[in-house]
């Protein structure tokens, strides 16, 4: 088939095995051309590494520090007459350029919240991993099925109040104004049922007592907090009330297995992704941010935020945290000149000045080379085959 970008909201229902093969080659080139990760792990399972920052997780792991790697996703094969979602893509081009270097990698692809992918999850790691000395959790999902069989639903909404403010409509490049109206109780409880640290339990819980946790393991679950202007919709909404959820629960867990493991939270940068895209006032946020840091030479993608994560923050035994307890990877998102500058201009941009105002541009280009559109060494005119097999 000829691909090109079929684009509806948010999401782009087309994918390119070659783009995303490419997209995983930069991620590559550019954890080895900074050097061996010192003392990185060796043995990893990152839950939800398909895109985005768990797949950026495996990526500098593998490449950064030979880690063998489990991961764990959930996505859609291609067809003759059908493409495959990116993360597959994604997924089959980690596996290829890992079998080149001679790095372990196995995958499971099935629902992470069923006790079946645990379980053949489980049995996975311990036939070619043995003990993990580190656990990445980076899931997004719109909805769970418990272990009691119930299904529930996770949204974005505000809580106690609607959330009014300025917005980017990527379909007509405005700048717009949007509300949303606050979150019912049964839409919070969704929300922490599914994006809360209910199925973070389980997984480190089944890990813990399969005894597949190595002495001084570091098990991480993905968080972000964001700028004041988005804490109605994220940070203090349903989102938000789940975000606290999963804190809890982390540090519940890590007083349980201290001093064998360690059980913390990553607070990450804003960056493009799949499920960013899709929070209301997240987008044109991460334009101005975008503009601002990269002005400043602070701008990172996810490999680069996880790349530093492995060097910097987790250099030592102990990571380096904040005094509540968690890694700030989001740290030169939140230095006051950033934020100062971007609060500026979240007040005065309006879609005349979108492009000078922000980096839209850059913004654009992100969001398609998520699903493998956009590099310039490959040629869209041609026909790709869609049925790319990986081997798990």
């Amino acid at each position: 088939m000829i691909l090109q970008p079929r684009i509806r909201g948010f999401v782009c229902v087309t994918a390119h095995p070659e783009g995303c093969a490419e997209n995983v080659r930069e991620q590559i080139a550019l954890v080895r051309s900074r050097g061996e990760i010192p003392g990185g792990p060796k043995n990893v399972l990152v839950i939800g590494a398909s895109t985005g920052y768990g797949l950026a997780t495996r990526i500098a792991a593998a490449f950064g520090s030979g880690a063998k790697s489990v991961g764990v996703a959930y996505e859609r094969p291609g067809t003759p007459d059908h493409c495959a979602s990116a993360g597959w893509y994604n997924n089959a081009a980690f596996h290829r350029e890992a079998r080149k270097a001679g790095i372990g990698a196995w995958s499971v692809n099935g629902d992470a919240f069923s006790a079946k992918v645990k379980e053949e999850t489980l049995a996975l790691v311990k036939a070619n991993l043995g003990k993990l000395d580190f656990v990445a959790y980076s899931l997004a999902s719109p909805r769970r099925t418990d272990p009691q069989g119930k299904t529930w639903k996770s949204c974005l909404k505000p809580i106690g109040q609607a959330f009014e403010a300025k917005h980017l409509d990527t379909d007509r490049h405005q700048v717009v104004t949007v509300h949303v109206d606050p979150a019912t109780e049964e839409e919070i409880e969704g929300t922490v049922k599914v994006m809360g640290g209910e199925d973070f339990e389980l997984w480190v819980k089944a890990l813990a007592e399969a005894d597949l946790l190595a002495p001084g393991a570091k098990v991480v679950a993905y968080d972000y907090i964001g700028a004041e202007v988005t804490f109605p919709i994220y940070h203090d909404g349903t989102i938000g009330m789940a975000k606290k959820h999963l804190y809890a629960t982390a540090a519940r867990l890590n007083a349980a297995l201290a001093p064998k493991a360690s059980v913390f939270l990553s607070v990450n940068k804003a960056v493009v992704t799949q499920a960013s895209s899709a929070i209301p006032a997240v987008p044109l946020y991460i334009s101005i941010l975008f503009r601002v840091m990269k002005e400043k030479g602070l701008h990172e993608g996810c490999i680069e935020q996880m790349d530093r994560f492995f060097r910097e923050k987790l250099a030592g035994k102990t990571p380096i945290m904040d005094a509540e307890g968690r890694v700030r990877l989001d740290d030169w998102e939140m230095r006051p000149e950033v934020q100062e500058v971007a609060t500026r201009l979240w007040k005065e941009i309006e879609t005349e000045t979108l492009r000078q105002q922000s980096d839209y541009n850059g913004y654009e280009e992100e969001f398609l080379r998520l699903f493998g559109f956009g590099f310039t060494n490959v040629d869209y005119s041609k026909d790709v085959a869609t049925d790319i097999p990986f081997e798990g």
